[in-house]
């Protein structure tokens, strides 16, 4: 069976590069929402449908790996997220895994053996930078892979540690495909331009030293110093974060007027400063604010909720940072002390998505008026307007890696005595001479995709060139809930033992293990429950 997809321009050269190069690694630096993931499955069709392997995709949370699944799942290509070595080999009805970077450093042995002749997909692949171990178990699970795609939506360095399978010309990675926020601005209806409203103020506080200090954002400041301001700033003790927060809801209930579903999202700097935040949206401002936070077992349910519906307010810490769809955002508060440029873009990358049929398309990431934020903010701002003015500038953007804040002082010293916002600007009250991006054309490109590699077991719920309603995983849970359910009836009315009973159903249903069943296996299993359960 053959499928039509419709990829953008830059999709399709990508693809075409992609397929024209002999080497095994390629990396493909995307701008957050220009449909990396749409690319990196059709890469994927493209090369089982060549040659059949299996298919691993690494995410970088558990989140992003039940997304990719249910994306890999529209295109007929059947990937377990919740994969683990408890799991035995792999069931012959999927086509391979989605694994998280932290789940690699403690299964590589496992995964090189999977990997064998397989074709990796790297979500986000600067994650593998993140700890010392995790660079090492990459080149141990994934150096047997036959070809493998590193994505990522924005340009990142080594630092110090190199990533493998990535070329680098001095600290910084080479991309073999690059498509920046300023291309995808410049060929329309990819993603929205974003503004930077920045509000400085006053602020007080007592440094670990026991010295008060006092500064504004435009005061220069040692880097300890600098660390201390913004904290001070952000602080839900001072009335810094409250005014922006009050600016911030006034825009995003201007723009519900005429997108009733559109969102905002504050990104907090850690767990009780994402709760506060959600207290002070509700008790000052009375609006709802949902609160997703990693400690929270139930924070991808949250998010894929919120993305779902139409609740105002987001507050997270770095649950969304990155690859997270939810196009309706339109607001965003940048409350973190996070002050890198690789984290400051994947902030924005959340507000850029695109949504067919919503005019003016605008996004706000309301930031303190900090030098360094201040600094990437126009750095993206740069690419914003010379993209929207003219089709012909190609602008690129050179920021410097920059550490987190505030990872050497000793907090429990640290006071916050006062904050007060003073002078705020909002540049997107001046638009100048940039064009609506209505404006221009966004000619798509229909590709013709080979079948997707044969499987053993039933097709289930996916049709081909369709949504998937459920992904293989999820279906296949529900089979097994029902094996569970007659199999503790049968437990009941046969007085045999659990164990008992599951080894029996599977001798019936010829099932060597219930972990590595297909979807006609569990089927069968369940079909022998039921006329044995007739029969009692």
């Amino acid at each position: 069976m053959t499928r039509i997809i419709r990829l953008r321009p830059w999709q399709k050269a990508a693809l075409d590069q992609f397929i024209e190069a002999e080497k095994p690694d390629f990396l493909a630096v995307a701008t957050p929402g220009a449909g990396k993931t749409t690319f990196a499955l059709t890469a994927a069709r493209h090369q089982l449908a060549g040659r059949p392997a299996r298919l691993i995709v690494v995410a970088p949370t558990a989140h992003l790996k039940v997304q990719w699944a249910r994306a890999a799942a529209a295109f007929s290509l059947h990937l377990d997220p919740a994969w683990s070595a408890a799991d035995g080999r792999l069931p012959a009805d999927m086509h391979g895994i989605v694994t998280s970077y932290q789940q690699v450093a403690t299964s590589a042995t496992l995964l090189r053996r999977l990997s064998e002749d397989a074709f990796v997909v790297f979500d986000e692949l600067h994650h593998a930078a993140d700890d010392r171990a995790w660079g090492a178990a990459i080149q141990e699970a994934f150096g047997p892979a036959r070809r493998r795609l590193a994505l990522s939506g924005t340009p990142f360095r080594s630092d110090t540690r190199a990533i493998p399978f990535v070329s680098y010309e001095g600290d910084e990675a080479v991309p073999d495909f690059e498509y920046s926020y300023g291309d995808a601005l410049a060929d329309r209806r990819v993603v929205r331009p974003v503004y930077f409203p920045t509000t400085n103020g006053q602020m007080e506080w007592s440094a670990p030293d026991g010295r008060v200090h006092s500064a504004t954002f435009d005061d220069r400041l040692d880097s300890a110093r600098t660390s201390q301001r913004l904290r001070t700033a952000l602080s839900l003790d001072g009335e810094w974060l409250p005014t922006v927060l009050r600016t911030a809801h006034a825009r995003l209930t201007e723009v519900r007027r005429e997108q009733p579903d559109a969102g905002g999202l504050v990104i907090a700097t850690d767990q009780e400063h994402a709760r506060g935040i959600a207290a002070l949206l509700r008790t000052r401002f009375g609006t709802s604010a949902r609160v997703v936070t990693s400690d929270d077992p139930l924070a991808s349910a949250g998010i894929a909720e919120f993305a779902a519906g139409s609740d105002p307010w987001l507050v997270a810490v770095r649950m969304v940072s990155e690859g997270v769809d939810i196009p309706r955002l339109r607001v965003g508060v940048y409350a973190t002390t996070t002050s890198t440029e690789l984290f400051f873009r994947q902030a924005v990358g959340r507000l850029v998505r695109w949504t067919r049929g919503v005019p003016r398309q605008r996004a706000w990431l309301f930031i303190p008026d900090d030098p360094r934020l201040r600094r990437h903010a126009a750095g993206v701002a740069e690419q914003r307007r010379h993209s929207l003015r003219r089709r012909d500038v190609e602008p690129r953007v050179e920021g410097e890696q920059e550490r987190e804040l505030g990872a050497e002082e000793q907090m429990s010293l640290f006071a916050v005595l006062s904050a007060v916002a003073t002078e705020a600007s909002d540049p997107s009250g001046d638009f100048g001479d940039e064009l609506e991006l209505d404006d221009g054309p966004n000619d798509e490109i229909e590709l013709t995709l080979a079948p997707p590699p044969p499987l053993s077991g039933a097709v289930g719920m996916t049709a081909e060139g369709g949504t998937a309603l459920l992904t293989r995983r999820e279906e296949k849970g529900e089979l097994r809930d029902a094996n569970a359910k007659v199999a503790r009836e049968l437990v009941r009315r046969t007085r045999m033992t659990h164990g008992q009973v599951n080894a029996e159903l599977n001798r019936l249903s010829r099932v060597r293990k219930v972990s590595e069943a297909t979807i006609d296996e569990l089927e069968r299993r369940l079909a022998a429950a039921d006329r044995w359960l007739s029969k009692t």
